[in-house]
């Protein structure tokens, strides 16, 4: 069974996630959710067998949700930046000392970064320790630094104990 169908709950929630986007129900959107649930956790197979374990899944329901309110309130600043005189703007780059260490981890990091508005993720160190993210304003690049370690490297080394 393992072998057909990798990844149940996977394949449970791109069945009912497909049929939610579709906003209909008929036997040709089912199959078509049904290939999608069963076909596309084989062909991810290779790259999910190394995704780390969620250890504190409450801690990932916080970290979601957390990250959902930065997302909206950083939308608001920075068009309020962008709509403003933007010769005040202090754009900068920081560099991120890491702790984790699971290179999934990094990665949901980074993009996290990337999608709260005003920061981007630009550059990983060759050996992992470093990331390099762009802010567009900042006036304390070490106070950056200590957020972003804190509001999400913290409770990823939390979820996924790396």
């Amino acid at each position: 069974m393992k072998a057909w169908l990798p990844y149940p709950i996977l394949s449970l929630l791109l069945f009912i996630v497909w049929l939610l986007l579709v906003s209909e129900i008929s036997v040709a959107h089912v199959l078509l959710a049904f290939f999608l649930a069963w076909g596309l956790p084989l062909l991810c197979k290779p790259f999910l067998s190394t995704l780390p374990t969620i250890r504190q899944p409450f801690a990932a329901m916080r970290l979601i949700g957390l990250v959902t309110y930065d997302i909206v309130v950083a939308n608001i600043a920075v068009a309020r930046l962008v709509l403003g005189p933007t010769a005040r703007l202090k754009p900068v780059f920081v560099q991120v000392p890491l702790t984790l260490t699971q290179p999934m981890s990094i990665a949901l990091l980074a993009s996290i970064i990337t999608m709260t508005p005003g920061t981007v993720s630009s550059d990983l160190s060759k050996d992992n320790k470093m990331l390099l993210v762009h802010a567009l304003d900042c006036s304390d690049p070490d106070a950056l630094v200590a957020d972003i370690k804190q509001r999400y490297e913290k409770p990823l080394l939390e979820i996924f104990g790396c």
